[in-house]
């Protein structure tokens, strides 16, 4: 099952995507998937980020092929660090470049949907609370990450977090293959079963940190191969069994910053 969250008469609403149309659902959004109330086609909505979370949690170095690219140990523990909601945008829209940063990143990456509220569960009940799957990119600022040490302004800004185009609920994520293009070339190809963490072994960990609300959104890490953007390009995050999300690039207008 593929859930959407569209925009259609000026408000953004829930539904389900069967081919070229769109089962709408009630206003409470994905908590009622039975309650459809009419239909619509695709072609006259605009699809908008499936999900709103209230934090998005991104695990760094997830990847046994990112590892041995970066020379770094593979870690005893998931590296968490947090992005926040206003950095989410959807399908087709534009990363901003911000003109305080002279290299913006792509990180094409999975990404987890949360279903409901998870608080210290064990991995074996991990599934129960996922909701499903959707592509994800964690755009960042790279130089402003070194310049920092530590991530919080490098992944942070706004728009830096593209999301979608749907949650996929029917896919097995233990290996599934992840790529990212950059104006059509391939720059990221890996599979799932790279991962050091898996899903469970994450979401479970994760709960042990911080309450998960539903609709929260888990991005998993990186494979290798990651790099720069420049405004007019395009780049799609491909994942297998879920689909493609495609966003352009966009320069903010302002002087960079020197500092």
């Amino acid at each position: 099952m593929r859930l959407v969250r569209y925009l259609a008469g000026g408000h953004p609403r829930y539904g389900i995507l069967r081919g070229g149309e769109i089962a709408d659902l009630a206003e409470d959004g994905y908590s009622s998937l039975s309650r459809i109330r009419g239909v619509l086609q695709v072609s006259e909505v605009r699809l908008l980020a499936p999900t709103v979370p209230t934090k998005i949690v991104a695990v760094g170095l997830n990847y046994r092929d990112h590892a041995r690219e970066l020379g770094m140990q593979v870690p005893e523990n998931p590296i968490l660090f947090l992005k926040p909601p206003t950095a989410v945008i959807g399908p087709g829209e534009a990363i901003t470049r911000p003109a305080m940063s002279a290299q913006v990143d792509f990180e094409a990456e999975l990404g987890i949907v949360i279903r409901d509220r998870a608080r210290r569960i064990g991995p074996g009940e991990a599934r129960k609370h996922i909701l499903g799957y959707t592509c994800a990119n964690d755009v960042t600022a790279r130089d402003l990450q070194k310049k920092d040490g530590q991530w919080t302004r490098a992944k942070g800004f706004d728009t830096f977090c593209p999301v979608g185009p749907w949650i996929e609920t029917d896919v097995e994520p233990g290996d599934l293959l992840v790529e990212s293009y950059l104006n059509g070339e391939r720059m990221q190809s890996s599979r799932t079963s790279q991962f050091i963490f898996g899903i469970d072994h994450l979401v479970s960990f994760i709960s042990h940190v911080m309450t998960l609300e539903p609709g929260d959104l888990i991005i998993t890490g990186t494979p290798a191969g990651i790099g720069p953007m420049d405004a007019g390009d395009e780049i799609e995050i491909r994942i297998e069994g879920i689909g493609s999300l495609k966003n352009h690039v966009s320069a903010e207008f302002g002087v960079r910053s020197t500092e």
